[in-house]
């Protein structure tokens, strides 16, 4: 069955400033070629790397941009505009340009991650609506990153919706982690939308609302007999897995066999070890243990480390708010307008004026060495990473299967420097400013 269409994004999802700039631009007359550029400033602290996400919605909200007759009523009735505006409105279609580096690129800070070209009023309307896409795909991506290295192979799933900050956060947080390599998501629009698996087992509720635990456990299994997976702590996680033991005998005459078992709270570590000796004393090795609970990277990392009997992590509040991280400082600014290369010079927000492209060159171990951001024009060694996307409003290619983006990325973080693949703090990702742009910066200040 075919997916439904995601909602559409309203055209005033905008902050106010960018219709009143786009006013004045109209009024004025300026309507020449503008190039914006969405980079971020700083990584967030303890974080080596950043992994780009949210390219997909982005150019399909570029793609779909309009105002809609409803909105444009609300604009004329209460917005306090010029009917000749609302009417410009009510005409707007985005045409512009995009170069971007391409979903689940590895980058770094003051690089650009896309790049948008188009008339000013269309490239300054849609600021607000980008950086937010971007922005938290990537925040999430980026941090769900982080948990895919440190596993080391245990599957990770995504429990994170009851705690995202919206229904969109939700969805999105599920494809961003998806996409950065876990295994699947118990948000089940996720596996309509984006075809993503669905994962699921049960609530302590459940259990609850039986008087007896194991009638609780057998209730379930038989309803679920392809996917039997049970919730152990509800009251006492040991006493709970004898249970498992003792129902997995009267089941496996039905044919129905237990696929695994989830541990919620306590010492994970020290709970996965007691249950599974009971299960393998009961003939039960082929059964899987999942964890969950408030698990973030360091609690991973623990388990991990103390090779704890874990099969499969579920992750909820920590990735799906980025818990450390929960913003990045990043910034869509204009860099030429008109031809004219344009720089914010404000303390500690400087940026660097003109069309640019990030450059990237590898060791003889295949893993990244180190990156220069130059203008577009300055062709330097290794691989250029912003690359055509949209032009004059239209997508230059279908949607990637997320199944290809997934791919990519794991290649991407197989050849991430290894000190960069750790929790720990070392010495940054080697990114270098060409000449090129020092000069360009340089003549621009003069001419303020």
């Amino acid at each position: 069955m075919t997916a439904p269409p995601p909602p559409p994004s309203s055209a005033l999802l905008t902050d106010l400033y960018q219709l009143t700039m786009l006013q004045t631009y109209v009024e004025r007359g300026m309507e020449e070629p503008a190039v914006f550029e969405f980079f971020v400033r700083k990584l967030p602290a303890h974080r080596g790397f950043l992994l780009a996400a949210g390219l997909e919605q982005a150019l399909e909200y570029l793609e779909t941009l309009r105002f809609s007759d409803r909105e444009l009523e609300w604009l004329a009735a209460h917005g306090k505009m010029p009917a000749s505006f609302v009417e410009y409105l009510a005409r707007l279609r985005f045409g512009g340009d995009v170069q971007a580096m391409p979903e689940g690129t590895l980058f770094f800070p003051n690089e650009p991650v896309l790049r948008l070209i188009a008339p000013l009023p269309q490239a300054q309307l849609v600021e607000t609506r980008l950086i937010n896409l971007l922005h938290f795909q990537t925040m999430v991506a980026s941090k769900a990153a982080r948990l895919v290295l440190l596993a080391k192979g245990a599957p990770l799933i995504d429990f994170g919706l009851r705690r995202a900050h919206g229904a969109e956060a939700g969805l999105l947080a599920a494809r961003a982690s998806y996409l950065a390599g876990f295994a699947g998501t118990a948000t089940v629009v996720a596996g309509v939308q984006f075809g993503i698996p669905l994962y699921g087992t049960m609530a302590h509720s459940f259990v609850q609302a039986h008087t007896d635990e194991a009638d609780a456990f057998e209730r379930f299994a038989r309803s679920h007999p392809d996917n039997v997976v049970l919730l152990l702590d509800t009251y006492d996680t040991e006493a709970a897995a004898a249970k498992v033991v003792a129902l997995a005998s009267r089941l496996k005459g039905r044919g129905i066999a237990i696929g695994g078992v989830r541990l919620d709270s306590g010492d994970l570590a020290a709970h996965a070890r007691q249950v599974r000796r009971i299960l393998d004393d009961g003939g039960l090795s082929q059964v899987k243990i999942i964890a969950s609970g408030n698990i973030d990277e360091a609690a991973l990392r623990r388990l991990v480390e103390a090779e704890a009997p874990i099969d499969t992590f579920a992750v909820g509040t920590h990735v799906t708010t980025s818990s450390d991280a929960p913003y990045m400082d990043c910034a869509y600014k204009l860099q030429e307008y008109a031809g004219r290369p344009c720089r914010k010079r404000s303390e500690g927000k400087a940026t660097w004026p003109g069309r640019k492209q990030v450059y990237r060159t590898h060791g003889p171990d295949g893993r990244m060495a180190g990156d220069v951001i130059t203008l577009e024009s300055d062709r330097q060694e290794g691989a250029a990473l912003l690359q055509p996307v949209m032009q004059a409003g239209k997508r230059l290619a279908a949607p990637r299967p997320l199944a290809d983006v997934r791919a990519a990325i794991a290649g991407e973080l197989s050849r991430l420097p290894e000190p960069l693949r750790t929790l720990q703090d070392g010495a940054p990702y080697p990114v270098r400013i060409s000449q090129a742009l020092l000069d360009l910066a340089g003549s621009v200040d003069r001419s303020r």
